[in-house]
């Protein structure tokens, strides 16, 4: 046999945004559980209903064929919930800002992003948590627009230097928006504000309803809350986004053990009558208007009672809501990538390797909330995400599996080889496969021992830290124009240390 010869291949390129890969390959549920479980939401809303429907939204689900039952919960009929579901669109075209960095939804390719409302942020230099602010935000929105396996980033923490409404929701549409081309997504604190962050988006976009013509910014809406009752707030908030032209991800979060059953088909089922309310709601507000459906069905640890996302019940449940969803044709999105523990360590890493590898292996047509968060998505960290993303980046390879034609199995090319050097080292079959069959770490480490001992001994969390720093004194991106922000000061009061047409954040 021949030596093999190693040489110093060149780096190999990654891609600036990965593309979502086609999932579906992992099914929990057999197909007799799936339509099982599907017909007993269906029941639910047929027989149990949905309670707390302010007046205006039970009269608008009556004019639809709900039907008000004696004890005032409203009871959706098996009959009007699927002409609903005809009418809902089966893919959702989510623009960014930049339109080229937009997204379809739906269909089970796979999305990874970002969520949630994480009140502290870890401090990388002093290790410590402590409360969240605007500051924190932008951070984390352009490690988002550097993520190259991230593909949206909807508003992962609060901005708790912020302490009314208003201010918190522009100034959270604003830093998101100026610190990424990717779609984004934010919530709400009521229906009072979605009008003036529609504003400003058009202003950002150039004048009156261009936003509409290109909605890169979701609302994020919880309009329901677990067991089976409308949010009032929630459902204000839909209605409101759906009038100006924002798509919708609604939102239902049930926890089992808590605020729905036990068992997890128990939980799964409740959760899925609750995202098929919001169908039939948002199709009654407005035929046809584009949702995504966030389906995610909590786990808790019944010793205590506490939240717990990082077990393999929280895995195997949200593969099974993407199942769920898929089946029924809605664009949606899982929850995934949670863990329980408060930094980077062992523990981190397989609670969120397997429940984002079973999530987008299900075919989860967004797995998002928990990528960059840390103690059960309570604290931020764009460090964290960082590290997340190179895992997201193996997980999206996990998905496309393995891929066969004629000029991957070159019969010609092994003929070559082994009738000359014996080895593929240096072939240009090689050097081609190495720049789209495989995916390479940047922050994870595969040196030798020794190289790594000479080079300092760095962790992946040294290599995050040096990588935010990186993003960060790259200053903003361009896409943000300073007249288009000077039109938005003059309009909103945006806080000073967020000017992106002049010296770079504090």
């Amino acid at each position: 046999m021949r030596p093999m010869r190693r040489s110093r291949r060149p780096d190999a390129p990654q891609r600036e945004r990965t593309p979502p890969p086609l999932g579906g390959a992992y099914r929990p549920l057999s197909a007799a559980v799936e339509q099982q479980l599907i017909d007993r939401a269906f029941e639910i809303l047929a027989t149990i209903g949905m309670g707390d429907a302010p007046p205006h939204v039970a009269a608008l689900l009556r004019s639809v064929g709900a039907v008000t039952r004696s004890d005032g919960r409203l009871l959706l009929p098996r009959p009007i919930v699927e002409a609903a579901l005809k009418r809902s669109p089966s893919t959702v075209d989510l623009p960014g800002f930049v339109e080229d960095d937009g997204l379809t939804i739906g269909g089970g390719h796979v999305h990874i992003g970002t969520g949630g409302a994480a009140v502290q942020t870890l401090d990388a230099d002093s290790g410590e948590y402590r409360a969240s602010t605007l500051a924190d935000l932008w951070t984390m929105m352009r490690v988002v627009d550097k993520s190259p396996n991230v593909h949206y980033g909807l508003r992962p923490l609060i901005a708790r230097d912020l302490h009314d409404d208003l201010s918190l929701d522009i100034n959270t549409a604003f830093v998101s928006m100026a610190a990424t081309t990717k779609p984004i997504g934010v919530s709400f604190t009521s229906d009072a504000t979605v009008g003036p962050v529609i504003d400003l988006f058009d202003l950002a976009l150039g004048g009156p309803d261009t936003f509409r013509a290109r909605p890169f910014c979701m609302a994020v809406v919880v309009h329901v809350v677990p067991p089976l009752r409308f949010s009032p707030e929630g459902c204000d908030i839909m209605l409101a986004a759906i009038a100006r032209g924002m798509i919708v991800q609604t939102c239902s979060a049930g926890q089992a053990g808590a605020t729905s059953p036990a068992s997890l088909s128990g939980s799964l089922v409740q959760g899925l009558a609750e995202i098929l309310a919001a169908v039939v709601l948002a199709d009654a507000a407005k035929p046809g208007h584009p949702c995504i459906h966030a389906f995610m069905p909590f786990i808790s640890d019944l010793r205590t009672g506490a939240m717990s996302g990082g077990g393999g019940e929280a895995a195997v449940v949200s593969a099974a809501a993407a199942q769920l969803l898929n089946a029924l044709g809605l664009p949606h999105a899982v929850s995934a990538g949670i863990t329980d523990s408060k930094v980077m360590d062992a523990q981190a890493g397989y609670e969120k390797g397997y429940t984002v590898a079973l999530a987008a292996n299900a075919g989860a047509d967004m797995v998002q909330l928990s990528v960059g968060m840390l103690g059960s998505i309570m604290v931020a960290s764009p460090e964290a995400l960082v590290i997340d993303d190179e895992m997201c980046g193996a997980v999206l390879r996990s998905v496309r599996g393995v891929e066969v034609d004629d000029d991957l199995i070159d019969l010609d090319v092994i003929e070559a080889v082994v009738s000359g050097d014996g080895h593929y080292l240096g072939h240009e079959q090689t050097l081609d496969l190495m720049r789209s069959e495989y995916v390479y770490p940047s922050v994870g480490d595969r040196q030798s021992v020794a190289e790594w001992v000479a080079g300092g001994s760095p962790s992946v969390w040294d290599r995050a830290r040096a990588r935010v720093a990186e993003i960060v004194g790259e200053g903003r991106p361009g896409h943000l124009s300073v007249g288009a922000e000077a039109t938005i000061r003059k309009a909103f009061t945006i806080r000073e240390a967020f000017t992106i047409g002049q010296e770079p954040i504090a």
